[in-house]
């Protein structure tokens, strides 16, 4: 299999703590992240997601509990290989081209959205009070934090720019205009949820915890609620994802002292949630004076704005129909041809305009990120011509539409698996009865509830 070199490590800067601080973050690329799936004794005793040879004869694909056929079924496993073999030379073609047009293109990037932020906020603290300003000013501070989170943050903690070795643009050394603390997002995004794209059970990214988006996902109860619990994360998406990277869900259910472990994210959290809303809704309006109330407003409207975008995208990314998701089984053994197929299959494309690209952090090249999560994301629109001719020649979808279509297809995801397998289709075909029904079923799980209460008090 082929293998990523050792990234060198070493600086030129005289200053022996920037050296350490300068060390590239582990799982960084596409290759260091397989390095991730034996990384717990319980996996490596069981041989679950251990890397092997491309020599290996075997094909790891595993059907999952509802079946389905191979999506690779028509290719041999040497056609797998090369298929990886193919996307390897791509990527080590960017890294060999990286350079001077590259650094400047993501300068220019922070220079914009950092004079939009600071001009947008200009011109709220003096003139709020008026409808063209507030505009204007909500405006720039929209866009701003767009790019903020999108282009520059996600990306540059991804390991994108850290080729440059610029402590000011690296990896190990940004925090960024968000909710969740830098490293507990590298952990939940760069480790887990890039190195178990889609698997079931495996990538916490497949419903954030809180939606069902896949028949082979189990069902519960509570889910029928989660169009509107979806609908509440994306207008507090940056507060979700802060929660969502301290895995909670480990926790549910166990006794407080349990809860031990936590303390430490949610002390970090809650350190950075307070900065956030330091920044924005206390100090930015305090120095608008009397103006401070249309501040505020354009400040958290901002912020919404930016919320519902974000959101938007990644629901884009992950969940449209044509979007594979696979099982645990698939993973065990599995090689580097078909870490890129899982990768290919498992995310979707939005298509659109150079600008739109930007303000969405360029995951609107999402097949390619998933391939290639360190290259330079202003890259990924060059790769993706490549990347398509792969698709193509080894008879695979390329997933990718328009973000109103990509985005109204992953919502009919979110509303059709909160019923239970069968049950959409049910509702389309006899909506009075299937309604009825569902009722009937509410007010027996009501009843029982209340009847196991009543039970309880009785002890």
């Amino acid at each position: 299999m082929t293998t990523t070199p050792a990234r060198p490590t070493h600086t030129t800067a005289p200053d022996g703590q920037l050296e350490q601080r300068l060390r590239p973050a582990a799982f960084s690329d596409a290759m260091q992240v397989n390095k991730a799936f034996a990384r717990t004794r319980r996996d490596t005793r069981r041989g679950v997601n251990r890397i092997t040879s491309t020599e290996n004869p075997e094909r790891h694909w595993k059907p999952k509990r509802s079946g389905g056929e191979d999506p690779a079924a028509h290719l041999t496993i040497e056609q797998i290989e090369e298929l990886g073999r193919e996307m390897d030379a791509i990527r080590q073609r960017i890294i060999d081209s990286r350079g001077a047009a590259d650094a400047a293109y993501i300068r220019r990037v922070i220079a914009v959205q950092r004079g939009l932020d600071m001009g947008g906020r200009l011109v709220l603290m003096v003139g709020s009070r008026n409808k063209a300003a507030w505009v204007l000013g909500t405006g720039a501070l929209t866009v701003a934090k767009i790019l903020e989170n999108m282009e520059i943050g996600h990306n540059v903690l991804h390991g994108q720019w850290d080729w440059m070795r610029d402590p000011s643009i690296h990896s190990s050394t940004w925090e960024w205009d968000h909710a969740s603390p830098a490293e507990a997002w590298k952990h939940s995004h760069n480790d887990l949820h890039h190195t178990y794209t889609n698997v079931i059970g495996r990538d916490n990214d497949l419903g954030f915890g809180i939606a069902r988006v896949d028949k082979d996902q189990p069902w519960r109860p509570w889910m029928v609620w989660q169009p509107v619990l979806n609908a509440v994360n994306a207008l507090t998406f940056e507060y979700s994802i802060a929660l969502y990277d301290l895995e909670l869900g480990r926790y549910q259910g166990k006794p407080l002292k349990a809860w031990k472990p936590a303390i430490p994210g949610l002390l970090g959290v809650a350190r950075k949630v307070v900065r956030q809303v330091a920044k924005d809704y206390v100090v930015t309006p305090a120095l608008s004076g009397p103006g401070w109330k249309s501040t505020l407003a354009a400040t958290w409207t901002a912020n919404l704005t930016r919320n519902l975008w974000s959101n938007g995208v990644i629901l884009c990314g992950h969940f449209p129909e044509g979007v594979q998701t696979f099982s645990r089984a698939s993973t065990v053994g599995e090689t580097r041809g078909e870490w890129y197929l899982r990768q290919m299959l498992g995310s979707a494309n939005i298509s659109g305009s150079p600008l739109m690209h930007i303000m969405t952090g360029n995951l609107s090249h999402q097949i390619e990120h998933h391939c290639f999560p360190d290259l330079p994301s202003n890259r990924y629109a060059e790769v993706a011509v490549e990347v398509r001719d792969v698709f193509d020649r080894y008879g695979f979808d390329y997933v990718t539409g328009p973000m109103p279509v990509q985005l109204g297809s992953a919502w009919k995801k979110i509303f059709k698996y909160a019923l239970p397998n069968g049950a959409w289709g049910e509702l389309r075909e006899r909506p009075v009865q299937s309604v009825a029904a569902g009722a009937r079923w509410s007010v027996g799980q009501v009843l029982k509830s209340l009847g196991r209460k009543k039970k309880h008090s009785r002890r």
